[in-house]
């Protein structure tokens, strides 16, 4: 079965077919760095960085730049409010992002541009944009002309009088039209600014994505990334301005993920209904909220709540101890004379089932449910019998290996092992019971767990997981 993905463009699931063979340029906004992000923002991060894991897992070469916005409206407020400089504003919460990504299991991307480092590359795009008549200056301020674009709305399906009545817009009469946008801002006292043909100022929020995903992937991107609610006027502004500059389309397949929402509404900073990736992962593994964030469809809503976050604690523990049963029988049971065939069938059968959900639009929730229901056969097989098929066994191990290298779930490692010292506590810990120095084994046994390496005592011997 070929990957399908649901194309926002088209409005329609379509086979994804590269426009270079091989290769995949993908583009995911990335966060305005003025503050930690919240859990809200953390399910684009998720979402995208397994559908880049299951593209290079089927060979794709993908070049992944997610941006940083670090110059805004937001970020001179914010900065100002500290008694800090923007750059330091900046540095201080990108920081932060890689801690609080790496830890939720985000892979970095190839290439996090910034926007203050992409000021040339910004200016040449506004300028080409200005060349071919899609671009007005008035008073420093340079704005794109969206009804010289006749297909703006593409993306939103709304025609520009639906839009406009939709749109929260301020009402600025240097404007040709309401929706006419910034791509240039004039300075204001006070705020960051570089050199332009057009005077001191700083660049559009919208042109910046354009800009730096021009540079880095080209002027035709196979996938763009991002929350549903950056279609519009993000996403939008997007195509308009990228299309108007290089007469080219602009994105392939247009992927958004539904919001996450808390109490039915969407979470968000505004509101003030939401939880930082930072404070929640003081409460819950992060794995557990990775869990989480990929048990629905990306494109579904999900709603918070502890509920649902220890439901997702629970399911992670289960396959977490499905691996570590599944280890200590490689290592501990005898080789059965005949293989176990229900066991093998369930496997090729489970991985077909696996493969088949991701490429049926990223079912990340179907896919979840096939790996419980192999964690339960492979438990199954263990319970019945004192022996085992161990190649089978392998082939169990083989599979969440993929799993962990796709959906990054099970936190475990292609090769994990003890290392040298606790290895040898282990040991020493067997000793001591042997000896009945029963207060050495428990001291032992609580440096261990304080390791996070908890010895669970079995009449095959100690197994251990980490915790």
């Amino acid at each position: 079965m070929a990957f399908a993905v649901y194309n926002d463009l088209t409005r329609r699931k379509e086979v994804f077919v590269p426009q270079n063979p091989g290769e995949v340029r993908f583009y995911v906004c990335g966060p305005t760095v003025y503050d930690f992000f919240h859990i809200g923002n953390a399910r684009p991060f998720i979402v995208f960085d397994v559908l880049r894991r299951y593209l290079e897992h089927q060979g794709y070469t993908v070049t992944y730049v997610q941006n940083f916005t670090d110059v805004d409206d937001k970020m001179i407020r914010r900065a100002a409010e500290l008694g800090i400089s923007v750059p330091e504003l900046a540095e201080r919460f990108i920081a932060a992002y890689f801690e609080d990504a790496d830890a939720l299991g985000v892979r970095r991307a190839t290439v996090h541009p910034r926007a203050t480092q992409e000021i040339s590359a910004i200016l040449e795009l506004i300028q080409a944009i200005l060349d071919r008549g899609h671009a007005y200056v008035v008073e420093g301020d340079v704005y794109f002309d969206v009804k010289s674009y006749p297909a703006y709305g593409v993306l939103s399906k709304q025609s520009l009088e639906e839009l406009q009545s939709g749109a929260r817009v301020e009402v600025d009469p240097r404007k040709r039209h309401p929706l006419d946008f910034a791509l240039w801002k004039a300075q204001k006292p006070g705020e960051p600014a570089w050199e332009s043909p057009w005077g001191m100022g700083r660049p559009g929020w919208h042109v910046e994505c354009s800009a730096m995903s021009r540079r880095h992937l080209g002027e035709t991107l196979d996938f763009h990334g991002g929350g549903c609610d950056l279609i519009f006027p993000h996403h939008e502004n997007e195509i308009a301005q990228s299309e108007a500059a290089t007469g080219k389309p602009f994105v392939r397949y247009w992927v958004h993920n539904g919001y996450l929402m808390i109490d039915k509404e969407k979470m968000s900073k505004s509101l003030g209904n939401f939880l930082t990736a930072r404070e929640a992962r003081k409460r819950f593994s992060p794995l557990a909220i990775r869990l989480f964030m990929l048990s629905a469809h990306y494109r579904s809503p999900i709603n918070f709540s502890e509920e649902g976050l220890m439901q997702a604690t629970a399911a992670q523990e289960r396959l977490r101890n499905g691996w570590t049963e599944l280890e200590f029988a490689l290592g501990h049971r005898s080789a059965s004379a005949e293989p176990d065939g229900a066991l093998r069938r369930m496997l090729r059968e489970g991985r077909e089932r696996f493969l088949a959900a991701l490429d049926d639009d990223l079912n990340t929730a179907g896919a979840i449910g096939v790996v419980f229901d192999v964690v339960k056969g492979v438990n199954s097989s263990l319970g019945e019998r004192p022996d085992a098929d161990l190649e089978a066994l392998g082939q169990a191990k083989t599979f969440f290996l993929e799993v962990e290298d796709i959906l990054g779930i099970l936190g475990v490692a292609p090769e994990e092992s003890l290392e040298e010292d606790v290895d040898r506590l282990i040991q020493e810990r067997q000793a001591a019971r042997k000896g009945r120095d029963f207060a050495r084994a428990d001291a032992i046994r609580d440096e261990l767990l304080a390791r996070g390496i908890l010895l669970e005592d079995t009449p095959q011997g100690p197994r251990w997981k980490r915790v």
